[in-house]
């Protein structure tokens, strides 16, 4: 089985965007990492994709539009075999959206509902 990845993306409107955010070895950009960690990867482990799933990274966090924004960048890695379909990253959005009440919530961060975005 090859490892396969696809982006994650989203918007954070209860996060306020700061700039130790943006330093990937920072203790802000560590501990709100394994907070995303802790809230993205067992959605993905429920998801069609969930048997496959081996994790996700959170490669940045970037400013939003607003002042309590945060944009959260991860890249989420699953083993593709054949015995998988295909990778359908319209049906995980569609998992992802329910999963987070119509991508209002994850735990208790409230999303931008249009920023979700699934690339394969």
């Amino acid at each position: 089985a090859n490892t396969e990845h696809f982006t994650l993306n989203f918007t954070i409107t209860n996060l306020m965007f700061t700039t130790d955010l943006q330093t990937p070895n920072s203790r802000k950009f560590r501990s709100t990492e394994k907070i995303m960690k802790h809230y993205i990867d067992p959605l993905l482990q429920e998801s069609s994709i969930g048997p496959h799933f081996s994790g996700c990274r959170v490669t940045g966090f970037r400013s939003g539009r607003r002042r309590d924004d945060t944009k959260v960048d991860a890249v989420c890695s699953y083993k593709d075999n054949s015995s998988l379909a295909r990778f359908d990253r319209e049906k995980l959005y569609q998992e992802l959206s329910t999963m987070t009440n119509n991508v209002t919530k994850l735990g208790h961060y409230s999303l931008d509902r249009n920023s979700l975005y699934v690339d394969g």
